[in-house]
């Protein structure tokens, strides 16, 4: 197979061709650029840019790799962030026009940790509004479309980091994941991502105006073209910072296993909670057909022992819980009053998030020990096995679709509209436990849209879902660049 064109080299490749001298940050730079110059019109993704002080540093970096110096492992390799981490100098609006003004005074930890090692950050990208959205639109930056089909959208809050990375504009990318928003564009857009066990990547900088405190649940982390790039990215991105960095030491264990052979495997294709679109299905079970004769040991029933209707209860409740900082007090006395008039017997998304917006601390605090007891549920069940596989989302990208209200919205699975907000179970599932995962793209779909297949594993586990994901690279399938891109 030939190789990819420049732009599109999983990041470690291209950090190696930069200190061999093979090409000079500049000049990489400037191929990124005019991804971005030909297709960011038709896309809009990148929607804030530094090009002048990009030019600056790719300069500078190139300095340093010609004296032999490289500042650190991604020295001179371009990268884009989620519009939402600060950058400083530039606005971080969450898409909303109320932070139409929020100008960050620095960079955001994340941020900062990748252009420590020499990472050339040049632009931001797309998000919806407040980042609560599998679609990534706003009113102060306009629709992000998927470049598979522009008529699609590429997921969300993530969606312009996963367009950035699956045209060849940038090369490295961080995202945020609450309702799986690193995952769900990676499933979409046929690149990687992965979400972190909860609190391993700092927060820092990624906050709403006026708030110091990272949310429950959500994460930072890295999205790229390859899974070795995910290893590398998280390698700089873990460990504490600021106040808990003074006593805290994240140390991930590293993943013991160097083949298929040595992993234990368990397969879900779907869920009676969220459906599976049949080509989504059929993709996972292909994967499951090809790991049959290749790993330690596989199943397609071994479940941790609690249900997933329960799951998605404990899930809908805590995140919805988590967002309800959000609400004004008149939103907030609002919802007080809607939730007075729902029946006792509405078990509907929409009540359920009226009631989490609303939710009495006491009746939060018995709906998060049960979540850490379920926590502990899923650590017995990963004493048998290494990783869960399941889908990231119902289905392949939708067509776009800004109409009302998210939870009002609805999408085709198997022939029939389902709920959007269905699919957050497979969002929750694992992230509501803290627990990391890993997307990893599979191919195609018979109607061409890319399709992933989420990778999870115990708490602290990150490096076990990254390897087996390098693995699926190396045997199975990796990224492949949209038609018409490369």
């Amino acid at each position: 197979m030939a190789p990819l064109p420049i732009p599109f080299r999983p990041a470690v490749e291209l950090a190696r061709l930069l200190r061999s001298r093979k090409i000079g940050a500049p000049e990489l730079l400037d191929l990124c650029l005019e991804q971005y110059e030909r297709h960011n019109g038709a896309l809009n993704a990148v929607v804030v840019t530094d090009i002048a002080r990009a030019k600056k540093a790719a300069a500078a970096a190139d300095r340093r790799l010609k004296a032999g110096k490289p500042l650190g492992i991604f020295d001179g390799v371009p990268m884009t962030a989620k519009e939402s981490f600060d950058w400083a100098g530039k606005p971080s609006t969450h898409g909303a026009p109320l932070f139409r003004d929020n100008i960050a005074k620095s960079d955001a930890v994340a941020l900062s940790r990748l252009t420590a090692a020499g990472a050339i950050m040049y632009g931001k990208t797309n998000v919806p509004l407040m980042l609560a959205d599998w679609q990534s639109y706003n009113d102060i930056y306009g629709t992000t479309n998927n470049p598979w089909d522009l008529t699609r959208s590429p997921g969300g809050s993530s969606g312009g980091s996963a367009v950035a990375l699956a045209t060849g504009m940038s090369a490295l990318e961080i995202g945020s994941d609450i309702g799986a928003s690193i995952r769900n564009p990676a499933h979409y857009c046929g690149v990687y991502g992965h979400k972190p066990t909860w609190n391993v990547v700092p927060y820092r900088g990624h906050y709403l105006p006026g708030m110091v405190q990272t949310s429950d649940i959500t994460v930072a982390g890295p999205l790229a073209r390859s899974a070795r790039d995910l290893a590398a990215m998280l390698g700089l991105l873990a460990g504490a910072d600021g106040l808990e960095a003074r006593g805290t030491v994240i140390r991930l264990p590293k993943s013991t296993q160097t083949s298929l052979k040595e992993f234990r495997v368990t397969v879900m294709t779907t869920d009676p909670v969220s459906e599976v679109d049949q080509p989504v299905q059929e993709m996972i079970g292909k994967l499951a057909q090809f790991l049959g004769r290749r790993v330690k040991k596989l199943s397609l029933t071994a479940r941790p022992n609690f249900s997933t209707q329960e799951a998605m209860g404990v899930y809908v409740a805590l995140l919805r819980s988590a967002t309800s900082r959000r609400q004004s007090n008149k939103e907030f006395a609002d919802n007080q009053a809607k939730v007075a008039t729902l029946p006792a017997s509405d078990d509907s998304y929409y009540a359920q998030m009226l009631r989490a917006y609303v939710m009495p601390h006491r009746t939060w605090l018995m709906v998060s020990e049960r979540r850490h007891q379920m926590r502990l549920l899923w650590e017995q069940f990963f004493a048998d096995w290494d990783v869960l596989l399941c889908p990231a989302a119902a289905s392949a990208a939708f067509s776009h679709d800004h109409v009302g209200e998210r939870h009002e919205r609805t999408i085709p699975v198997n022939g029939h509209r389902v709920p959007t907000t269905d699919q957050l179970f497979w969002a929750g599932y694992s992230g509501c436990f803290l627990l990391p995962s890993t997307v990893a793209p599979l191919g195609l779909t018979p109607q061409g849209l890319p399709s992933g297949v989420q990778i999870v594993t115990r708490q602290y586990g990150d490096l076990t879902s990254i390897r087996f994901a390098e693995l699926l690279e190396k045997e199975y399938a990796g990224f492949v660049p949209p038609p018409g891109y490369a």
